[in-house]
Formats: structure tokens, sequence, C-alpha cells
């Protein structure tokens, strides 16, 4: 009797069982992902590596509570990087080779984390510095990111009360940029608490311009700096002092993160991921390695990684081994059992071997790393660059060249170099063609950063700053020059066409062409307002400053699908020079 009881109650498990859903589906069984980037902090500029003149207690918690790498390694430049690690790709085969002119922008066909973990129905949101393209579909809405607040491009020109975009339209943000940023990634995180998520934090400090609050400033200050870059005689002190205090600011908003999962219990199941995109932007403290931002050299390329997931990653571990950027799409995918299934051939590996323990380091490979012409490669302990042979193992400073000790790992070192730099170059499309006209996005902004300048002889039309990002046309003093922009309508229809714009004065007049269509329109307001001031603790160097510009509505154009090159041209300059060009929107109407 009792054996028959045991069976019906079984049974009744069995059928209860047909009715409930499957375990996999549940939110909880698929872990969180909050990935956190710097742009232009260096491996030195956190407090876990040693560095007593700033303090970074949040971001070392990562790494005290799960596993850091000591080689971890990334391109030379920030548009690079960003590439390389969202596709897990060398960032030449996804077209990048620069970081403006579009020479950032992400080839089309190229397959994201981002995809991967929204086909795997996982909410996507990216909070911060984007740099990968502007208009849509290279927009981060086209990229596999269902929520982005932030900005498209590599430099920025104030990071106070400045605007944004959100999802393709433009909004002020509040208060200081890497704290309002946060604002929006806890949003996130708490709107999504019950379901998957990739949180994508790309904070675009400690880079250029210096700007931070007070509160930050005069902590790091008050400190002072004991530690010095091994290129002292070049250290600008100020520079390491706001640079510092940015990290100091971002240590902070870190916090706030952890302590958001900590609140929303989410943090046994996040995988929290803090890395930097390249090595520091001035001279200071990075453990003697030679070099900096844009160079090829350990300085440059060598980067912190630290990664936690509780119970799954060893605490305290440290990781030997070469590990590089482009692993960080097979490593996530691998970890979250995501199919990676629709990726162009991967250059990266999954990590996940060694941050469980199945392995106890990174298997030896080489790895290469490359801005244009200044490049390195890397095999174990061996770095060669520049024609010079070095052991990271015994020479971490890269201060004895071994290459007429070792002639043959040279040759070899320099041959497996010189090939990849000659298959990466048929990456390169040397012409971007700006997207316009898509229905999901039906407004395309086509900023001055992506136009072409043609100047005539004698012309002084520039831009408003050495980098074109985030700056304007401005100082065109003639009808010779003109300014073009590579477009490619999506859709034949009829397009809004805006300008937006400042002059002192009203009667400008120009012309846009695409094609073998046209339109004409003239200034007919002065709008000419004041620099926004900007909080910079240092003269800038490369960016532009910020105005307010005023949107003028032209008329509508039909377009035809296709390619061709939208020109302006000035007919009528009424003052000195003609007015200052921030943008041309064309926006699809129907």
């Amino acid at each position: 009797m009792k054996n028959l009881r045991n069976q019906s109650f079984l049974f009744l498990l069995t059928l209860l069982s047909a009715f409930l859903p499957p375990k996999h589906v549940s939110a909880q069984s698929k872990p969180n992902i909050v990935f956190i980037l710097t742009d232009d902090q260096g491996w030195g500029d956190l407090s876990i590596h040693g560095n007593t003149n700033v303090s970074t207690p949040n971001i070392d918690r990562i790494g005290r509570e799960g596993a850091r790498f000591s080689r971890f390694y990334v391109a030379p430049l920030c548009a690079p990087t960003r590439a390389g690690l969202l596709t897990g790709r060398y960032h030449y085969r996804t077209g990048v080779w620069g970081v403006s002119s579009s020479r950032e922008f992400m080839n089309l066909d190229e397959v994201t984390f981002a995809d991967l973990f929204k086909k795997a129905g996982y909410a996507t949101g990216a909070f911060g510095k984007w740099h990968n393209g502007s208009q849509y579909p290279y927009h981060p809405n086209g990229r596999g990111f269902d929520e982005f607040y932030g900005f498209l491009s590599g430099h920025y020109a104030n990071y106070f009360n400045t605007m944004l975009d959100h999802n393709g339209e433009p909004v002020r943000s509040k208060g200081y940029i890497t704290d309002d940023l946060t604002d929006k990634a806890i949003a996130f995180i708490e709107q999504n608490k019950a379901q998957p998520f990739v949180c994508y934090v790309p904070y675009n400090a400690p880079h250029s311009p210096f700007q931070v609050s007070d509160k930050y400033y005069d902590r790091v200050k008050a400190k002072g700096i004991n530690m010095f870059s091994k290129n002292k005689s070049a250290e600008e002190i100020e520079v390491t002092i706001s640079a510092l205090a940015m990290c100091e600011n971002i240590d902070d908003n870190v916090g706030r993160i952890l302590s958001k999962l900590d609140q929303l219990k989410l943090s046994d199941n996040t995988i929290v991921i803090y890395m930097t995109d390249n090595g520091p932007n001035s001279w200071r403290w990075n453990g003697d390695m030679k070099g900096r931002k844009g160079m090829a050299d350990e300085g440059g390329v060598r980067v912190p990684f630290l990664i936690r997931w509780p119970g799954k990653i060893t605490a305290g571990k440290v990781i030997d081994g070469n590990a590089a950027y482009i692993d960080l799409l097979p490593t996530l995918t691998d970890l979250a059992g995501v199919s990676s299934e629709g990726t162009k051939p991967l250059d990266g590996i999954s990590l996940k071997p060694v941050l469980t323990g199945k392995i106890p380091q990174v298997s030896e490979r080489v790895l290469f790393t490359s801005i244009n012409k200044n490049s390195s490669v890397r095999k174990g302990s061996y770095l060669f660059s520049g024609g010079s042979l070095f052991n990271l193992l015994r020479d971490s400073t890269q201060q004895n060249d071994i290459a007429l000790k070792e002639p043959e790992l040279a040759k070899t070192l320099s041959a497996a170099l010189e090939n990849w730099q000659s298959e990466m170059i048929g990456s390169i499309d040397t012409v971007r063609w700006l997207p316009v006209g898509y229905r999901q996005f039906p407004k395309a902004v086509l900023p001055s950063q992506d136009a072409v300048l043609h100047r005539s002889i004698g012309s002084t039309l520039s831009y408003s700053a050495s980098a074109p990002n985030s700056s304007w046309i401005t100082n065109w003093n003639d009808l010779e020059s003109f300014v073009t922009w590579n477009v490619e309508v999506n859709t034949t229809g009829k397009y809004k066409v805006n300008i937006h714009y400042t002059s002192p004065g009203p009667g400008d007049a120009f012309t846009l062409t695409f094609n073998e269509k046209s339109i004409s329109g003239k200034i007919k307001d002065a709008f000419d307002p004041p620099l926004i001031d900007s909080p910079d603790r240092v003269k800038r160097q490369a960016e532009s400053y910020e105005k307010e510009f005023k949107t003028l509505h032209i008329g509508e154009l039909d377009l035809q699908r296709g390619r061709g090159t939208l020109k302006l041209l000035a007919t009528d300059i009424k003052g000195q020079k003609f007015a200052d060009i921030r943008a041309v929107e064309l926006i699809l109407v129907k």
C-alpha cells in the first residue's frame, strides 16, 4: 500500500512538472553583465597596482573579490579597442583604423556582444562614449543596444550640463558627466532587475579636457604627488592631479554601481568587469613602463582588467599569461552560456577556462597590437616592436634590446608582424558612406566631424579644433571652398533638410546638392552666442569648446536610394566669413 502511494505521488509530481516553465528560462539562471570601460586611464592609475597618488577602493574591490590579469592588452587608441572588444576581432578587420574622420566607424556586418545577448533574451544598455559610428545603424541602437545614453564621437567639449544623445534624440545631461552616466546606468539596472541584462558603461573620463569638481581635485592636490612618471621631465603635475581626481570620481561611481547590485541582491549573479581602453593620456606614474597612449609599447597598451563573479571566480586570483581586448566577446558568451553563432571568425579566445581554474594561466599565443605603423607583437614574455626585442619577464620596462642576442626569435616575430599587417590592410575601407533614411531612425545627423573640408588656395576653412570630434566648421572665408559628406540613402523618399549654424549677422546664402538634386537657403536671423564656460583644470590642447547652435529649416528634398556626395557650398558671404556649421540633418518624411 505504501509503495502504491509513493508511485502515485511521483506520478503527480511528474504531471505538475509538465505545466511548470523549464528551469533554464529563469532570469536567475542567466548571469547579468556589468562592463565598465574607462577612457585614457592607465594601468598605473589604480591603487591596487601600487599607486599611492590615487585612492580607488571600489575599483580595487572588484579585483580583490574577483580576479585580475597580470598582462592584459588593448589597442593603442580608443575606437580600435572598442571595436575589438565589441566584436572579438582585431579592429582592422572591423574597418576601424583611427579615431576621427569616419575611420572609427565599425563595419555594419560585424556582430557585437550586445547583438548576441539581445538575441538570447537580455536587456541591453550602453551609457557613455560610443566612438564606433554616428548615424543609424552605426548608432548603438543599431548595434544591439536597446538603450543608449551618451555621446558618439571620440572627444567631447564639456563635461558639465552638456548635450548628449538618448536613443537618437538630443538631451541635456545633469551635473558632471560621469555622475550622470552612472545615474542612467543604475536606473537601467533597477528597471531590468527581474530579467537578465547587459549594462555597458564606457565612461569618457579621464580623457581630456581635464574637468572635475572641486571635491576630487582638492583632495588629490592636498594629498600631493609622490610617485612620478619614468619620463618625469615631461610630466605636467596639474595634468596628473586632474586626471587622478577624475579617476577618484570614477571610483566613487563604481562604488555606487556595486552598492546598487548589493541592494538589489544581484551581486552573486552578476559578472562585473573593469578595464580601460589604452594607456594614460599624459606622462604620469605607470609602473615605469615604456610609452603611453598612442604607443604600442607596454605603457600604451597594457591595462587593468578586473573581473568578479562571486562563487564562480576565485577571489584574489591573479592570472598570468597574455590576454587581450579581443577576448571579451568569446569570454562573456562562454561564461553566460550565450551562443556566439553568427559572428565572423573570432581572433579572441574564451578566458573562462583560466577564470574557473581549469587551466593555470592563459595559453601562450601570438598577440598583435597596432595603430597604423605603430605596432608590436607579443609571444609569451617576449615583445617585438620597431626592430627591437625585449624579454618582459626579465626587463618589464624595456631597457635592454636583445634582438642581436636572439636573432632567430626576432626574425620570426618580425615576419609574423609584417604578415599580420599586410592581412589587416586589406580590411580597411578608406571611404565611409554615411547612412541616411532608415525608417527605424528617420533623422540622420551629419555632423561636421564626418565632413570632408575642400579648401581653395589661400582658404582658412577649418574645424574649430585640431581634433574634428565634437567640433564645428569655421573660418570659411571664400566661395571657392566647400564641404562634403559621403552619403548613402537607404530609402527613396522626401527628406526634411535642416542646418545647425551660428552667425553674427544675416544674409549668408548657401546651396546643398546631392547627385542631381539641390536645395538653397539663406540665413535670415543672426545667432552668435558666446562659448559656453568650460571649467578646465588645464588648458585644452585638442578639443573644441562648446557653444549653442540654431536649427534652420531649409525645406524638403526628394532623394533617390543610392550613394552620392552631399555638397555644401557658400554662395554669398555677407561678413568676413561664412556662418559656422555644426551639422546638416536629413529627416525621412515619407
